[in-house]
């Protein structure tokens, strides 16, 4: 069975984006997006929320013959991935190996997982809230900036008590940590 994992690049006081709805503080730099590439390298299907997806679509479509190889390689590993976008509002997808969901179903997320024979990941604070609030996810990791922000979009939602117990964690040249947690 595959597992579904829940991945964010956050602040220090756990925000993925700020007040004013950026993140560029959070851009990883050669090193750490290599680790991060290394982790999406087993990922066989995303479960996206309309936003994260929106963003994420750059991807498809980006020309990556000039840019450095961490980005060609993350750019090939998001495009041969399955993507599972939940919204009830985008009319169409706009990406290739992409299907539209109009509602998040625990038990179709469930078979998902069971049918696998890659890991899924879910993106995207609200949906990752929902799965979280369901008990679907079996990995957190947090890909922590040294930064600040003071308010924003949480990574971790409130109302949501889970006992994990820290799995693995990896500290970068540039003040960056990473930690995998799983369920105690």
């Amino acid at each position: 069975m595959a597992k579904l994992i829940y991945a964010a690049i956050t602040s220090l006081d756990g925000y993925i984006e700020d007040a004013d709805g950026k993140f560029d503080w959070s851009a990883p730099d050669e090193e750490v997006h290599a680790f991060v590439n290394d982790l999406e390298r087993e990922i066989g299907t995303y479960l996206y929320g309309r936003r994260l997806y929106e963003v994420m679509s750059f991807w498809e479509t980006l020309d990556a013959s000039d840019e450095p190889p961490v980005m060609r390689d993350y750019a090939e590993i998001w495009r041969a991935a399955d993507k599972v976008v939940y919204s009830r509002t985008l009319e169409a997808a706009s990406t290739r190996r992409t299907r539209l969901e109009r509602n998040f179903d625990p038990a179709v997320v469930r078979r998902l997982k069971e049918e696998a024979d890659r890991d899924l990941s879910v993106g995207g604070a609200e949906l990752a809230a929902t799965a979280l609030m369901a008990g679907l996810v079996d990995e957190v990791h947090l890909v922590l900036s040294p930064v600040v922000v003071g308010g924003g979009k949480r990574a971790l939602p409130d109302g949501v008590a889970i006992d994990l117990k820290l799995l693995d964690e990896h500290r970068f040249a540039g003040g960056v940590v990473h930690v995998h947690y799983g369920p105690r």
